[in-house]
């Protein structure tokens, strides 16, 4: 493939594996400590998880995401901006990817999504702005937003 990676890479069997994926992402996001909203995110490339990453707190720090009243604590991570970082830190490269999440992305994700060089999206559920997904249109991401089963 000298350098170039197949964002479709399972040809006419891509929304069989698509769905595969995004309900290992589901699986993934049972991990997260989040009371109120639990999501997962999965990296693929060159059919291979290169990263995965779910909501919560930096590393080191409590796994207590809600405050007294309920709502989200202003450090928690997003499941993508785990995923992203995640790979960052690691030998491999996002670039061409396609990431598996559970919620729509934000718009703060989405811009991490597009500096990240993933080129696909695929989602089961909206998230309440519809921002991130216009940005990453914008973008010329490929967005699929699969019903989960």
């Amino acid at each position: 493939m000298s350098g170039t990676t197949n964002i479709h890479p399972y040809g006419e069997k891509q929304l069989d594996f698509d769905k595969r994926y995004l309900e290992m992402a589901h699986i993934w996001a049972k991990n997260s400590y989040c009371i109120r909203r639990q999501v997962g995110a999965l990296i693929v490339k060159n059919r291979m998880i290169i990263s995965d990453g779910y909501n919560g707190t930096p590393s080191g720090f409590e796994n207590i995401c809600e405050d007294e009243a309920g709502k989200t604590k202003p450090y928690v991570l997003h499941a993508e901006a785990n995923a992203i970082t995640k790979v960052a830190k690691s030998n491999n490269s996002s670039d061409g990817a396609t990431l598996y999440v559970t919620s729509a992305p934000c718009m703060e994700c989405s811009k991490l999504i597009i500096q990240a060089g993933i080129k696909r999206v695929v989602y089961s559920d909206d998230y309440r702005a519809t921002e991130g997904l216009e940005l990453l249109q914008r973008a010329g991401i490929e967005i699929l937003k699969m019903e989960k089963e």
